[in-house]
């Protein structure tokens, strides 16, 4: 046992090493806030700012759409008639579906 341990360099008995070398290891793999699960936070952070800027911009059309139907007669009669199907009294209505178009093959 003594000749095993005499075989082994003195740096690698280096008590600095070795506790360098664990802390390494719990903070990089067994701590709860390891390597992977902060890689995966850093992920779902980037995916969350990317639907917070999404949603900013869909914030602001509307917005922008609601400002223009609070002001503008015509374009509120658009909204109503596009969105709710709304028609006047002597109109008859006519859905026509659009015609999706396939992939030439």
């Amino acid at each position: 046992m003594k000749q095993l341990f005499d075989r082994i360099p003195d740096w690698v008995k280096n008590k600095f090493l070795l506790s360098g070398v664990a802390f390494l290891v719990v903070i990089l793999f067994l701590d709860r806030n390891d390597l992977f699960t902060q890689m995966d936070r850093a992920r779902e952070l980037n995916n969350l700012e990317k639907s917070k800027q999404y949603y900013r911009e869909e914030t602001s059309k509307q917005k922008k759409e609601l400002e223009a139907l609070k002001n503008d007669p015509a374009a509120l009669e658009k909204f109503a008639r596009e969105k709710y199907l709304m028609n006047k009294d002597d109109e008859d209505l006519f859905l026509i579906p659009e015609k999706k178009e396939t992939p030439a093959q």
